[in-house]
Formats: structure tokens, sequence, C-alpha cells
């Protein structure tokens, strides 16, 4: 009698089954040692991207930092001057995934931290590559505020949105170039007077005009 796989047409045995096979591609990458490359510090990510000037770092306090697992951190206010636009860029980078070390979603930090979502998409954003990026986008709130959140997860020159699609590929990475590392991306930016199309606008361009220097941040 044949096998059949017809369980994996329900998504949620497909998610099961892509972490037991992250599980089992991380245990056998760890038989050995793991390629872990070197990358650059976020420290030196530029304070000017064309339009863009950095108006606020951001301080990651201790705690944050233990529970967060990254290898490095950057988290700061960018502003172009000329048109008011304002967003807040995230960056935590995974040199490695072994040991439980993985980027947190923030599909689930933000309702954490008292933000209620209100909207959710996968877009595709135009970077200026070879082909348009996939984008999570979300729209939160907090009382009266609102935010437009735009996140994926970056590795060398792929770029991930959907969460399972990034585990996948972390043990496709981990049997092929003994590598797990990878950089959680994420910009935000404020929703002013209910106009969701100029927050959209502003995000966009910021992810445009800033990825060429995220990738040269990101080990290749």
């Amino acid at each position: 009698m044949g096998v059949t796989f017809g369980f994996l047409k329900s998504w949620p045995a497909r998610a099961i089954t892509i972490l037991l096979l992250a599980q089992a591609g991380l245990m056998y990458s760890s038989i050995g040692p793991e390629a872990v490359p070197p990358g650059r510090p976020l420290a030196g990510f530029p304070a000017t991207i064309g339009p863009w000037q950095m108006v606020q770092e951001g301080v990651i306090d201790a705690e944050a930092r233990e529970v967060l697992k990254a290898d490095d951190l950057l988290t700061r206010v960018y502003g172009d001057s000329a048109s008011g636009r304002v967003a807040d860029l995230f960056i935590a980078a995974f040199r490695s995934q072994r040991n439980g070390k993985a980027p947190h979603s923030p599909k689930n930090c933000l309702p954490g931290a008292g933000w209620v979502k209100i909207d959710q998409s996968e877009i595709s954003v135009d970077v200026g590559a070879p082909q348009p990026i996939p984008v999570n986008r979300y729209v939160v709130a907090h009382g009266d505020n609102r935010s437009l959140v735009l996140y994926w997860y970056q590795s060398r020159d792929r770029a991930v949105a959907n969460e399972y699609k990034a585990k996948f590929w972390v043990v496709a990475d981990a049997i092929r170039l003994n590598r797990t590392d990878t950089a959680l991306i994420r910009v935000i930016v404020p929703i002013r007077d209910k106009n969701e199309d100029l927050a959209d606008r502003t995000a966009l361009a910021f992810v445009r005009d800033t990825f060429g220097t995220i990738r040269a941040f990101i080990p290749q």
C-alpha cells in the first residue's frame, strides 16, 4: 500500500512538519562546528542614508537584550526634515540560531507590549533588487495611537516574510551551508490623522532607501 501525504494539505500539519524539520536540521548541523560568518557591527550603521537622518538612538536595556538573545541590535528613529517624515528602524542580528536563539516575531512581541492588531497582510516591496522582497504589513493600535509596521527576515540575499518559511530556510541553510545566521528587520511609522496612505508611502520609501545599506551589514 502506498504512503499518502494527504494530511499535509492541512496548514497546521504543514506548520508542525516544518517545525519538526527545523529541529532535525539544527540537531544535524550541531554535530560539527557551525560556520559562523563575521558581521559588521550595527553600531557602524550610518546616521545619514539619502534624505534620512538619525534623530534618536534608542537604548536597549540588559533585560531586553537577555530576552531577545540577539548577537547584535540596533534601534533608531530616522527623519526626513524636508518632508517631516519619521521611521523607527529595529534590527536584531543573529550569527547563529543554535541553542534556542531565534528572532522574536513582532506578531507576538507587539501584543505583549499592549499593541492590538487592526490589519495584517503580506506585500511585495520594490527595493531596486532583481526581484521585490516579501514583507509583513501590520496596522496596530495602542489606545488612540496607530502605527504601521513592516518587517521581514534577511539572510544574505534572501528576504522572507513568513515565519514558517524562515524556519524551513534555517533547516536548508544548516544542512547545505552549515549556517543559521539571519536578521529581523522591522520598520514602524506612526499613522497621523488617520492617514494610513501617507504612513504606507513613508514606510515603503524608507525601506527602499535603506535596503542596500541594511544588506551591507548582513553577512553574505
